[in-house]
């Protein structure tokens, strides 16, 4: 009995071993997988790195556009809006086109908006170019990490999804530096054109290694596309415009406020009662996707409002040039890389994402207060030392929940699961970069006002206000620099607010693990 049990046994064996890897299996078959990866990451990081390429080149911009103070900042605003009303589409184009023709497209388009933004001769041209490639760099990168993830097997799905997010997370990092590099070597304009060969490779990658795939004949929701793109468009523009117009003392924020809720609600009951939505419901059917993307609005509030921060404050208040604060920030992605490769193998080796969200979740807090205690003292090693530290934080949260979005996810969802993480990614970069400017100027005015009430005429020292007078023009000397000193102070005392609000926000997104489900994907 148990010698003829035993090649059963084996035979079993093998047959469940077939079966595993017969499961472990790519959706689509590719000449060359690794080929084709590379393609898409060299599109997608192009896109998230012109996110923030042109900041540091926006004063040499206004000079040679002609362009005002006030208006040059819709060379960033509308690439933002266009890609963030352009999000929704992917999924109903990726369908109707097909993943291959679209993503072709886009890659081209970019291309050819890039180049014609490097070559824009004033303002208005500026803008409409920067639109297009808002628009075209929209859909390369949900339909690109859909593709990706249907050329692989699920076995590498992790190690693919932790690639991805490293990028999304370095990209936005090095767009400065780059930015600030090609400005002071070369010119403003080369923070396009460089997009040209990157653009080129990926192009000739896709072409060459991605067939065409099965088309999908569905039926366009135009009133489900025309609100949530409004809604969206107005809710961006609320975020970007409103500290230059004074927030809700103005009738311009008013009005993208009402258009944005009103709107925005519309869409939802839109979607609730559509037969054919354009966001499909089965997307908020997915607990994990929805944990995800609420802990990547959380997390690109964290990441874009310290880099708006940090930039600036650097620059302003402790004297570092453009080139060099941007190589100070950088060292997050240092600390992403590290994290990229540490939460890869915990996933491998089974270890819980919900451990190794709230592992992140505490390093990036942690980073956070400890910047809060920061004074006008801090040198470069502290800088450079908690950068690591919040890379180390935000990359083991941001890889995972990647990780996560997919796990529970059919794969004829991928795409536009990809493209509403993108879009609550952009979001919550455009909210965190809005909240942190709203509380820098409402706070320099408070500490600014506290500060100079402390500076009563008995602790002045020897100069005061009433000698300063008596004095002339070098009392009045004295007392500018003693206001320049109390400005620094209150300055650094807001920046300082920021970050301590910050980081208790990454405390209080802890309880959202526990709504983490661990399950097997789909078959």
């Amino acid at each position: 009995m148990a010698s003829s049990a035993q090649p059963n046994d084996k035979a079993a064996g093998r047959a469940a071993s077939e079966q595993a890897q017969g499961d472990d299996q790519p959706q689509i078959k590719v000449p060359s997988p690794l080929l084709l990866v590379t393609g898409v990451m060299l599109a997608s990081t192009m896109q998230v790195l012109d996110t923030t390429i042109a900041n540091v080149a926006l004063p040499h911009m206004q000079a040679s556009l002609g362009a005002a103070l006030d208006t040059v900042t819709w060379v960033l605003t509308s690439y933002i809006v266009a890609s963030a009303i352009a999000l929704p589409l992917t999924g109903w184009l990726a369908e109707r086109i097909g993943r291959r023709e679209l993503l072709v497209i886009s890659v081209g388009g970019f291309i050819v908006a890039s180049m014609a933004c490097g070559l824009a001769a004033n303002l208005p041209e500026m803008v409409l170019f920067r639109i297009a490639q808002g628009i075209f760099g929209a859909f390369m990168v949900p339909v690109g990490q859909a593709v990706m993830l249907d050329a692989t097997p699920p076995s590498r799905h992790a190690k693919m999804l932790a690639l991805w997010g490293a990028a999304f997370t370095i990209g936005p990092i090095l767009g400065p530096v780059l930015g600030g590099w090609l400005t002071a070597n070369a010119d403003w304009r080369w923070c396009f054109f460089i997009n040209a060969p990157i653009g080129a490779l990926s192009l000739f990658l896709i072409v060459t290694n991605l067939p065409k795939l099965p088309r999908r004949k569905s039926k366009f929701d135009l009133t489900g596309f025309l609100l949530i793109g409004i809604a969206i468009g107005s809710l961006q523009l609320l975020l970007d415009r409103g500290q230059h117009v004074d927030w809700f003392e103005s009738k311009e924020v008013w009005i993208y406020a009402t258009l944005t809720a009103s709107l925005g609600w519309a869409a939802i009951y839109h979607m609730a009662v559509s037969r054919n939505p354009l966001i499909p419901r089965a997307l908020f059917a997915d607990r994990n996707l929805l944990v995800a993307n609420f802990l990547i609005v959380v997390m690109s509030v964290t990441m874009y409002s310290v880099m708006a921060l940090l930039a600036p404050m650097m620059q302003n208040l402790f004297g570092y040039g453009a080139y060099s604060a941007g190589v100070a920030i950088a060292s997050r992605g240092v600390g992403t890389i590290i994290a990229m490769q540490v939460s890869q193998y915990f996933v491998r080796i089974g270890v819980s994402i919900r451990i190794i969200v709230a592992s992140g979740l505490l390093l990036a807090a942690y980073s956070l207060l400890r910047m809060s205690g920061w004074s006008l003292e801090v040198d470069r090693y502290e800088f450079m030392l908690i950068g690591v530290i919040q890379g180390l934080g935000l990359g083991m949260i941001l890889i995972p929940l990647n990780i996560l979005a997919f796990t529970t996810l059919k794969p004829e969802l991928r795409t536009d699961a990809s493209s509403m993480l993108n879009l609550t990614r952009s979001l919550g970069g455009s909210l965190g970069i809005a909240f942190s400017t709203l509380i820098m100027s409402r706070y320099i005015q408070i500490n600014h006002a506290e500060l100079a009430e402390r500076l009563s005429a008995d602790k002045f020292g020897p100069i005061n206000p009433a000698t300063a007078q008596r004095m002339g023009d070098y009392g009045e000397a004295a007392l500018r620099i003693v206001d320049a000193e109390v400005s620094r102070q209150a300055a650094m005392i807001a920046y300082t607010n920021n970050f301590y609000m910050i980081g208790i926000m990454c405390l209080l997104s802890l309880p959202m693990i526990f709504l983490i489900k661990t399950q097997k994907p789909p078959d």
